[in-house]
Parts: C-alpha cells; structure tokens; sequence
C-alpha cells in the first residue's frame, strides 16, 4: 500500500507474541528507523484482535502459536474487520503446510525468528512498498497451491460478478500484472515478460493493490487466483 516511506507517513505496527522478550527486541530493533512506529502489543490471539480493532494499524506483526487463539485464526479475524491491514507472521519453522493455511488467512508473508531481528524492518518496507514479501521460489510453490486448492465458489453468480468488477476496474496492463503477480513473478521478472520498466511495473502493482483494496502484494494474488485471473500454463 505504500504507506510508509512512499508518501511521507509513518507505518503504525502492532507487535504480537506471547513471549515479552521478543516483543522487546522487536520493538527495540524498529523504534530506530524514523518512518516506523510500534503503536500496540499483544500477547494472545484474541488480544489482538479488540488491540486491531482499535488501532487500526498499517501492519501486524503476527505470532502463529499463542495461547487462547492462534495467529492464523487471529489474522483471519482481522482480515475480516479490517482487509487493507497487512499481516506478517512471525514464526519458528517455515513449515509450508502452515504458511499456505496463513497466507489463506490473509497473511502477506513470514519472517523466521531467528532471523527476525536482521530481517523485520525490510519484510515490513516490502509489504507497504508493494514489493514481493516471500522468496521467489516459495512464492510460486505456495501460489501454485493455492491455486490446484481453489474451487469455484458456491455463490458463482456473486464470484462472476466480482471478476467482472475487478476486469472492468483494471486497465488491460494492470490485469496482465496482475496475472503474473499470480504466477509468483518478481517485480524484475514481471518488467522483463512485459518489456517495462522495473519503475512502472512498481507503480502498477501499487494501483492494483489499491484498486482491489487489499492489504498487500500477495493478498492481490490471492483475490486473482480465486477469481481465476492467473494465466493458464505459468
């Protein structure tokens, strides 16, 4: 979404984990960069979420095991009450059966742990930026899955009527980069397919994700596989 750096604003984030000492080194690590600031902290799943409601942040930053609600099912909860939040999941193992199900949620990516703290402030510049926020290769493997996942939806008539909106609300450039943001392209692979420049393929992606209003990046991939947008072959 660009909200940060982009347009001069700062990224308002809420930190939450059920463990202090990591909401402390977090919180350490980002209150250094000027464009950032931690708003909120939370402990549990459902702490989180009246935190959310009330602060309505630009990014969470979101455990996946807590007590009393998990991440993935907080992130999905808020994603509900509030899509254009984006979600980043902060996890021990980047077990990929779990961060398909987070990513279903509505999350826009992960961050290991233990690279956490090298990693945090440029996993949350990627997201607002409208950058790719998960690596190439895992990105292609779990769109792909999500794809071979999707099923048509039971309400057809209410899916039709969405596509048409959405192909109707993009221009015919910003559906083909969209198309491949589907695929799990890069932003440099995207300018290389569509003879672009790196610039405006960045500024595309900012308007899809604006138009759609969604979170973020990947959550715009996730809307087009559901909509069947992605081009066939990959």
């Amino acid at each position: 979404m660009g909200k940060g750096s982009q347009e001069g604003r700062v990224m308002r984030i809420v930190l939450v984990d059920d463990q202090e000492l990591i909401r402390f080194s977090m919180r350490s690590v980002l209150s250094r960069e000027e464009d950032i600031e931690v708003v909120g902290e939370a402990s549990t799943g459902r702490e989180s979420l009246d935190l959310c409601r009330r602060l309505k942040p630009d990014l969470v930053l979101m455990d996946i095991e807590m007590p009393e609600m998990d991440g993935i099912e907080a992130t999905r909860r808020i994603k509900e009450d509030l899509p254009e939040t984006s979600v980043l999941m902060l996890t021990s193992q980047d077990n990929p059966d779990y961060l398909l199900e987070a990513i279903q949620a509505g999350a826009a990516g992960y961050v290991l742990k233990e690279n956490a703290l090298f990693q945090i402030t440029s996993a949350i510049r990627s997201v607002v930026d409208g950058e790719p926020s998960l690596d190439p290769g895992l990105s292609m493997w779990l769109l792909r899955r999500l794809s071979d996942r999707s099923q048509p939806s039971e309400d057809s008539h209410r899916a039709a009527a969405r596509r048409k909106e959405i192909i109707e609300l993009l221009t015919n450039r910003e559906l083909e980069v969209l198309g491949l943001i589907a695929l799990g392209r890069t932003n440099q692979q995207i300018a290389q397919e569509l003879f672009l420049s790196l610039g405006t393929v960045k500024t595309h992606a900012h308007h899809i994700v604006r138009k759609l209003e969604v979170s973020d990046r990947t959550q715009a991939a996730v809307l087009a596989i559901k909509m069947g947008l992605e081009p066939s072959g990959g």
